[in-house]
């Protein structure tokens, strides 16, 4: 019998407070030009952003290196609840948004085939927001891909983004 620790079986969750308001935020993450500024971990950048925002809407996302590799990903929403919570699938995609094999990217599968991962954003006050992220794969995969390092870096950039949203308000 194999003893499972707490990171082998528990989700990957992810939390950053930003100083600004739940409504700069959720503009953040669910505006393509906003989210084209910052989808993908640190030193990428995002060619191309498609999201048809609502139940059962689609998105598209790319993320290119420096040296020219892109990653896609694609989705669907399966629930909105405006400025609190936003669930959705993820997978690799193609160029078109179909769905390809993790190992077309050289990467093992972290997520489950039918697994959602939860945004939440919850307005703390004081002109605060606090961000939790839920990945559909555990922690000990997502520690071992680099999932939770790339995702750390990515709301870093998040970050800039609001930041640059409240001063033009």
């Amino acid at each position: 019998m194999t003893k499972e620790t707490a990171h082998e079986t528990e989700r990957m969750v992810i939390t950053r407070v930003f100083d600004a308001p739940r409504e700069l935020v959720w503009r953040a993450w669910t505006d393509p030009k906003y989210v084209m500024q910052w989808w993908g971990p640190k030193g990428f950048t995002a060619p191309h952003c498609e999201i048809d925002f609502r139940v059962g809407g689609k998105f598209l996302f790319c993320m290119r290196s420096a040296d020219g590799w892109e990653g896609w990903n694609a989705g669907e929403y399966y629930e909105i609840v405006p400025y609190e919570k936003i669930v959705s699938s993820m997978y690799f995609s193609d160029a078109q948004g179909n769905k390809v094999d993790a190992a077309a990217y050289g990467l093992e599968d972290e997520g489950g085939e039918e697994g959602r991962d939860v945004v939440l954003f919850e307005d703390l006050g004081n002109g605060q927001t606090k961000l939790t992220f839920m990945g559909n794969e555990t922690m000990r995969s997502a520690i071992e891909s680099g999932q939770l390092e790339g995702w750390k870096e990515t709301l870093e950039k998040v970050a800039g983004v609001v930041a640059e949203l409240g001063q033009a308000k």
